[in-house]
């Protein structure tokens, strides 16, 4: 099986971006965070699996649309793992460069299309974005990622895809400690968030 993830700065975490491979041997392809802490596993126990990450830093839902065809057509994935949205909110309210809540439905829903289209036995895991109460993150924000995550949530169900509640994992981890512990700046997690991530991720995918 050949498992790719998709995303933003939280899915490429530092990523090497020289070659892509998938099963990097030192690890540096698939990053520091989530991606890599879920990949580590899911090897140790399936070796078989090909395993790639080509999350870009500060990519909004246009950006994955725009780079599709080389970095998800062309390599054929049978699971294909996207966390992509909260660009889209941060970037509007900090310099008015985001995608609105209508735009980034329908450009994600064509992704998803035309993805299907060339690849019919695909697997979907769809990632809600999420935010925490901290660091750049102001109380505008909130409601905005809550309609994408019903974006997010809508496009599972139309296409049969896992869908992975990250936003209700911090919900939930905030109450243990506060919200930097887990992201400090309210949008990249601490490497104890992307952990939980990671155990999410495969809860999820595997159950």
């Amino acid at each position: 099986m050949n498992i790719l993830f998709q995303g933003d700065s939280i899915t490429d975490a530092g990523r090497n971006r020289g070659q892509g491979g998938a099963n990097d041997p030192i690890g540096k392809d698939l990053g520091k965070g989530y991606a890599l802490m879920a990949a580590a596993e899911l090897l140790s126990e399936k070796p078989s699996l090909q395993v790639r990450n080509l999350g870009i830093s500060g990519n909004r839902v246009t950006d994955l649309y725009a780079r599709a065809k080389e970095h998800i057509w062309n390599l054929e994935p049978d699971l294909l793992s996207i966390l992509i949205g909260v660009n889209d909110t941060w970037h509007e309210f900090s310099r008015e460069a985001g995608v609105d809540v209508k735009r980034y439905s329908r450009i994600y829903r064509t992704l998803l299309e035309e993805t299907r289209e060339r690849l019919p036995k695909i697997q979907f895991v769809l990632c809600e974005p999420f935010v925490l109460d901290c660091g750049v993150v102001t109380s505008e924000w909130r409601s905005d990622v809550d309609q994408r995550r019903e974006v997010v949530a809508e496009l599972a169900k139309d296409f049969s895809a896992t869908l992975v509640p990250f936003q209700q994992l911090f919900d939930d981890a905030v109450k243990e400690a506060p919200p930097e512990h887990w992201a400090g700046d309210g949008v990249h997690p601490t490497p104890a968030g992307h952990h939980r991530m990671a155990r999410m991720w495969r809860e999820q995918v595997l159950a």
